[in-house]
């Protein structure tokens, strides 16, 4: 029985961090795994990543049609100046009802639309009014990001700065770079990747590699000595 217990705690010590992917607008779960397939299956093998499509069907053109095959879904809906949200309340709820029922998640991984949720969450979460029924988001990886500009989230999400370890991918060529550097200033200490594509999940040369690496094994180490 000994060995027995000893191995199941081995492979508790091993176990991979469990990521929520969130998929860029008006794309999908699907879209955004093959898109995730850039990096190398080494990196990969490292994480356990579930991905899930948003809850509203694509209200317009998507930018990836003709590129990936619908159907397309987004998670909340905005005003032409992006300061205002629709539908976002019922977006989190659909999001902890996910975690609820697939979980529990070690962190989660945002690109574009998805990005403004996944450097929100932990934030919100902190304050007691989005995920209350799930475990801490003790990670987030941000590919893409971009800092919300509506007044009424912002100052819910990322006030105090938010304290859990976050890797960053911000791309010299995106249209939204500005946004996601702006988020860079609301993580206590953010690790930044910069990558000379546009608005999408890049490649890792051996640089880039190296750091996701070691903040995969960072994550690692700190699941592992919670699990003791």
């Amino acid at each position: 029985m000994l060995s027995l217990d000893m191995e199941n705690e081995n492979k508790n010590m091993e176990r991979k961090p469990r990521f929520l992917c969130l998929h860029g607008f008006r794309t999908s779960a699907e879209i955004m795994k093959t898109q995730m397939h850039k990096w190398p299956q080494s990196v990969l093998d490292k994480l356990d990543l579930v991905f899930l499509d948003a809850p509203f069907p694509c209200k317009g053109k998507s930018l990836v049609e003709g590129i990936f095959d619908p159907p397309y879904y987004e998670w909340f809906q905005f005003n032409e100046e992006t300061t205002e949200y629709y539908n976002f309340d019922e977006c989190l709820q659909y999001i902890e009802d996910f975690m609820i029922k697939h979980g529990p998640f070690d962190g989660l991984l945002g690109f574009s639309q998805g990005s403004v949720l996944a450097a929100a969450l932990p934030g919100l979460q902190e304050k007691g009014i989005a995920l209350t029924k799930v475990p801490k988001v003790k990670f987030v990886i941000i590919i893409a990001g971009i800092k919300s500009r509506s007044p009424l989230l912002a100052e819910k999400a990322y006030f105090p700065p938010i304290s859990c370890p976050s890797l960053h991918f911000l791309g010299e060529k995106d249209f939204l770079k500005h946004f996601g550097k702006q988020l860079l200033e609301y993580f206590v200490e953010p690790v930044a990747i910069y990558h000379s594509k546009g608005h999408t999940v890049p490649r890792l040369d051996d640089k880039s590699l190296n750091t996701v690496m070691n903040f995969i094994e960072k994550i690692q180490k700190d699941i592992s000595e919670n699990n003791e």
